[in-house]
């Protein structure tokens, strides 16, 4: 049984435990379940314990050992909200079996700092990007009108851009293999208008464009993202579903229509590797990439240093979906993904 499917068993035994306190471990163990790094009947198999596993005491260890020996007939299925997820222990597998993903140099695309709701300045940011081995990333802080996620006014944009300036200065002065791009994440409106001045973007090299707005909607949304790809604004469609692990599902479209759109307009998309958005995920991935997207972009959605991890599961979903690395930017050159969004939104 995977990871997930025990995750499932645990929430289910949790609801139906009449004692509180075994509630409690239940419900706890089955949310972690998700994070754990190997797949518990792989760590049986072993002859490990499964009390090596995050909130796994002895008395859930035996309930995990029973299903694992003995599954269940039925599963309980998952909801819309937690569906086509990949767990930590199947993202760790996927890069085990291809360390390559990993081993080859290649950049993060979306990280946000303390400029808008990020919980680590830029220098740490930075500092813990070089040190992951990433060879350069993208700044994506919230535009203005993001309130709630401290979206960044004009200024401040340009006071982050000139410290961005400065580090990559320094950095080919001492010989320092690494860049950071001047960036956004940058709100795009239900019809289509974005949260930016042209004349401020067209000083940034990459622009990540984002709905933010009427998420629950469950209308078609085709035309929605159709208009945010024609603004002529948006380098990458950032999050693309917008879903939220155990919160929402996501918008719904014509994805056919919206990856073939961006195919033609030479929009990229992102996997975005959060654990709570996996967007996209991987069967869109793999419809993108049948739908002739020549470009994709992925991003950790960090806000803090350890969350950098985060891009391993965009990784996974890529190498998953089959996507070639050529057509991944973050295995690109800076110089090239930046002279590609100049060039894309110049003609």
């Amino acid at each position: 049984m995977r990871n997930d499917e025990l995750s499932a068993l645990l929430l289910a035994a949790a609801e139906d435990e009449p004692t509180d306190h075994r509630k409690r471990a239940l419900a706890k163990a089955g949310k972690e379940a998700w994070r754990w790094s190997e797949e518990a009947s792989a760590l049986l198999e072993s002859g490990r314990e499964l009390t090596e596993l995050r909130s796994v005491g002895p008395w859930v260890a035996e309930r995990l050992q029973a299903w694992i020996a003995h599954p269940p007939a039925t599963v309980p299925e998952f909801d819309a909200t937690r569906r086509g997820f990949l767990t930590n222990a199947q993202v760790c597998e996927v890069l085990r079996i291809d360390p390559t993903w990993e081993g080859t140099p290649h950049a993060d695309l979306q990280m946000h700092t303390t400029g808008s709701d990020g919980r680590a300045t830029l220098e740490e940011m930075l500092a813990g990007a070089r040190s992951a081995g990433r060879t350069y990333v993208a700044v994506t802080d919230h535009s203005e009108s993001l309130t709630i996620a401290n979206g960044m006014t004009p200024q401040e944009r340009r006071t982050q851009g000139e410290a961005i300036d400065a580090y990559n200065a320094a950095a080919v002065a001492t010989s320092v293999p690494f860049r950071a791009l001047r960036s956004i994440e940058m709100d795009v409106f239900p019809d289509g208008t974005v949260d930016a001045d042209p004349s401020m973007l067209a000083g940034l090299d990459l622009v990540l464009g984002a709905f933010h707005s009427k998420l629950r909607s469950r209308e078609d949304e085709t035309d929605r993202y159709l208009a945010a790809i024609r603004s002529g604004h948006v380098d990458v469609l950032a999050h693309p579903t917008t879903r939220m692990f155990g919160r929402r599902p996501g918008l719904r479209a014509d994805w056919r229509r919206v990856f073939a759109e961006a195919a033609r307009l030479d929009v990229a998309v992102e996997i975005d590797g959060s654990p709570a958005r996996q967007d996209l995920p991987l069967d869109l991935a793999r419809l993108a990439l049948a739908e002739g997207v020549a470009w994709f972009s992925l991003g950790s959605d960090a806000h803090s240093v350890e969350e950098l991890t985060y891009l391993r599961a965009s990784l996974a979903i890529a190498a998953l979906a089959e996507i070639p690395r050529e057509r991944i930017l973050n295995f690109r050159p800076a110089d090239e993904v930046a002279a590609w969004a100049t060039q894309r939104t110049s003609t």
